[in-house]
């Protein structure tokens, strides 16, 4: 089954984002819910202790953690980021990702 149809198999009904994604030991998995021309929407599940090492991206990004904590780093500057918050990446802003705990988050970039 595609993305697509993932995500039209859940159109109509109400679901928790961090169902949709079971945690791997020792891994990062992620799920992407949406890949269009102005918006990509993926869920990610991290195992305590991954990471995503520092980069940049050339779109704005809203990260919200659904379940867990994380500690994002944005130009330099960690955030601690627990269930139920939110934060901005900055277009082109060298950010990173670290789960502090197992935590579970939605990305949505903008383009």
């Amino acid at each position: 089954m595609s993305d697509r149809e993932k995500l039209l198999d859940l159109a109509g009904s109400s679901f928790e984002i961090g169902d949709l994604l079971d945690y791997q030991s020792g891994a990062v998995v992620s799920q992407t819910l949406v890949d269009e021309e102005a918006v990509t929407v993926t869920v990610f599940a991290f195992d305590e202790g991954e990471r995503l090492s520092e980069h940049t991206a050339p779109h704005d990004a809203i990260l919200q953690v659904v379940d867990g904590t994380a500690l994002v780093t944005v130009s330099g500057t960690e955030h601690e980021v627990a269930a139920g918050e939110s934060i901005v990446l900055p277009a082109d802003e060298p950010h990173a990702v670290e789960a502090a705990s197992q935590f579970k988050m939605f990305l949505t970039l903008l383009r």
